[in-house]
């Protein structure tokens, strides 16, 4: 659960009209699986928002370098993909969100963030990126918070929209999904570290106690680097 720690944006600052339209002059791409995914998706439907999707190059994104400073580096060869924070767009294009994605994104990834698409429109109202200083503060790790029950619905939802098979770590999001062990965005929201932190530790044990059965069902596939009982 671990994709956003190489894309985590920084703290967003002051968005000026003239930063916001670095991001929304980017040309739109069409990458993998990207644009029939994306067009597959009718947002006001199963969000109940008249809000669309709008595809970036990643590379591109991070060398805009808007606050003085890479956003975070793009890794060569790995896939990738980030839902940019919607302060940052907002000034100047208000309709979209936008996604900044890979050349050579694979469809786990894809999925992935249009599941915190979904989860941020119709979810539980999180906008990823934004979690980290909470964890950091609790001693959670940002990944528990950053993927609910609701983004693990919607990850569920569309594997099966789009027939895809998930790579390990979005295997063991839904894992937790399906086992009831993800955290439910309104406890997120509350931030009370007692109830977050019995989760996270929660969530813990069951992986350890499951080890053995998740790492059968990731052994196979994309990401796998081992045992995860310990590395959720």
């Amino acid at each position: 659960m671990g994709r956003e720690d190489e894309l985590v944006l920084d703290g967003i600052g002051e968005i000026t009209v003239e930063m916001s339209a670095q991001i929304t002059s980017l040309p739109q791409v069409n990458y993998g699986r990207s644009k029939e995914m994306v067009d597959g998706l009718d947002l006001l439907e199963l969000t109940g928002n008249d809000i669309r999707i709008r595809l970036v190059d990643l590379a591109s994104y991070a060398d805009l370098n808007i606050f003085g400073s890479p956003q975070f580096k793009v890794s060569k060869g790995k896939g990738g993909g980030v839902f940019i924070n919607l302060y940052k767009t907002l000034k100047t294009d208000p309709d979209h969100i936008y996604l900044a994605i890979s050349p050579d994104i694979d469809d786990s990834t894809l999925v992935h963030q249009l599941a915190h698409v979904l989860d941020y429109l119709g979810g539980s109202k999180l906008m990823p990126g934004s979690l980290e200083p909470l964890g950091f503060e609790l001693g959670i790790p940002a990944d528990h918070l950053e993927h609910a029950e609701e983004f693990g619905y919607w990850l569920d939802y569309l594997k099966k929209r789009f027939d895809v098979q998930l790579d390990a770590d979005d295997t063991i999001i839904s894992y937790l999904y399906e086992n009831d062990m993800l955290i439910k965005g309104e406890e997120i929201k509350e931030k009370n570290g007692l109830v977050l932190k019995s989760k996270s530790d929660g969530m813990f044990k069951f992986l350890s106690e499951k080890s053995q059965e998740i790492n059968a069902l990731i052994r196979k596939l994309p990401g796998y680097i081992g045992e995860r009982a310990k590395d959720p």
